[in-house]
């Protein structure tokens, strides 16, 4: 199969943003599902909601959001840029963010169901045996959950690979910096011929027979 140069840019840049994304999203899941489990706070209910608001809310809203807290101008963006020089607006690191922040309620409801099945006892039991917290957690907890977490990390890494409405909202549509595939796909079909103009476009119907070999 011959794709061209665009197209293996969106290619590319898809299969980094998801993975970054799932690897910002994995350590944050795992905190945030076993918090929801183990513990009892006040605002557990809100803080589970707001957790899968980007399940509910439409994803252009998301983007909205993240545009006005991450953006140059944003609260904490302009923060972010004025120290440390790191801008998300329009880049692909916010491609990254907005991927991780679409994706992160399908990691947490994976992780939180695995976890919910973990027996309490046997924790109990290794804490009485004199094992610390931690160990507990790295020995029993994790290993049992595991299974949970592969799922979690599939969904994410699916989602993230699939993200459109978000993106395009938070990062704009960039050759070779923020058009992911679904980005560069809108493009080909919003384009009069587009599939006549291949080299000049960031994906062609040789990327459709690709999704569907």
């Amino acid at each position: 199969m011959f794709l061209s140069e665009p197209e293996w840019q969106a290619v590319l840049l898809s299969l980094k943003v998801s993975s970054l994304a799932v690897a910002l999203s994995l350590p944050f899941g795992i905190f945030f599902s076993w918090l929801l489990v183990r513990r009892t706070f006040p605002g557990k209910a809100l803080l589970d909601s707001i957790l899968h608001l980007p399940l509910v809310l439409p994803p252009v809203v998301v983007g909205y959001l993240l545009l006005v807290a991450m953006g140059r101008r944003g609260f904490i963006g302009s923060w972010l840029y004025d120290w440390f020089g790191i801008s998300f607006a329009f880049s692909w690191r916010g491609a990254v963010l907005a991927a991780a922040v679409m994706s992160f309620p399908l990691m947490v409801r994976a992780i939180r169901l695995a976890l919910e099945g973990v027996d309490v006892k046997l924790e109990q039991a290794a804490r009485t045996l004199g094992a610390s917290r931690w160990r507990v957690f790295l020995t029993i907890t994790l290993p049992l959950t595991l299974p949970g977490i592969i799922v979690g990390t599939v969904l994410a890494f699916a989602r993230s690979l699939g993200e459109f409405g978000a993106t395009i909202t938070f990062v704009s549509n960039i050759p070779g910096e923020t058009r992911t595939l679904p980005s560069a796909m809108y493009t080909l079909i919003q384009t009069p011929g587009g599939e006549g103009r291949r080299p000049a476009s960031a994906s062609s119907p040789s990327v459709w027979r690709w999704f569907r070999c």
